[in-house]
């Protein structure tokens, strides 16, 4: 792999990079659509950044609907016409005894993480008016109907919907510009929502804090483009830009929040 390539990113995104690369040759000589797993965004970002220069191969995206978080990628020849049956999706709905009980966004994931299956098989999880659906990988969606009738203590039912019916969620992501002294973890948290950086290190130290749906547990470990945190009991964090120094020899970041009760 061209070396590059691989210093513009992490030591342990090197994996990744070196399958995605395989699909673009793949697509690129075999001249068929090669179809990824779901990626979250930053994963997206270095499809992309891959991508970048190759005149032979392009690459689309989706998710199920427009703002989707997580998406499959598909690596075409330049000539093919993707097709929205192309990304091979499924709409899942969990049926539930509304009127009785509620489901949350982390009992439905733990249910669909501890099912045998790997994350990346899994879209977004959503949510409007107590209507609770998710997005699958189709060739895995009658294992998940079959195997999963509770989340948690509820009783559940799992029924394949048409992607038209898809409850857009409503998400209010808050744009917000930061100054930090680097682009720590630790100082991100720390910046952004306005707690103490010894705050911030304990919330990582108890595994409270993910990076791109991974748990972190270096404070010092540092953010890039692109990169999502979930902080439990505060929200959600994306870097969406890096802006500069300051003339105090800060960096100027632009992050998306999204706040615990969103």
């Amino acid at each position: 792999m061209d070396s590059n390539i691989l210093q513009h990113f992490r030591k342990d995104e090197e994996p990744l990079i070196s399958q995605l690369s395989d699909y673009i040759m793949q697509a690129e000589n075999e001249y068929r659509p090669i179809l990824t797993h779901f990626l979250n965004p930053r994963e997206q970002y270095i499809t992309q950044s891959l991508i970048h220069k190759n005149q032979d191969v392009k690459v689309s995206f989706s998710g199920g609907y427009e703002n989707a978080e997580r998406k499959r990628a598909i690596f075409y020849p330049s000539y093919y016409e993707v097709q929205d049956d192309d990304f091979n999706l499924e709409l899942i709905m969990i049926k539930y005894p509304v009127k009785f009980t509620s489901l949350t966004h982390g009992q439905i994931l733990g249910t669909l993480a501890n099912s045998g299956l790997d994350r990346e098989v899994i879209g977004d999880i959503i949510e409007q008016n107590d209507t609770w659906q998710f997005l699958c990988e189709k060739e895995v969606s009658d294992y998940f109907r079959l195997q999963i009738d509770r989340v948690g203590k509820i009783k559940v039912r799992l029924e394949d919907a048409p992607l038209d019916e898809i409850v857009v969620p409503e998400l209010n992501w808050q744009e917000k510009m930061v100054t930090s002294s680097s682009l720590r973890i630790d100082s991100l948290v720390s910046v952004t929502f306005n707690i103490s950086r010894e705050s911030s290190k304990n919330l990582i130290k108890a595994e409270k804090v993910q990076l791109n749906w991974m748990t972190v547990a270096r404070p010092d470990y540092e953010v890039k483009y692109g990169d999502i945190l979930s902080i439990r009991g505060y929200g959600r964090l994306r870097i969406d830009d890096l802006l500069g120094i300051t003339r105090k020899d800060k960096l100027r970041i632009r992050v998306s929040v999204l706040e615990k009760n969103n």
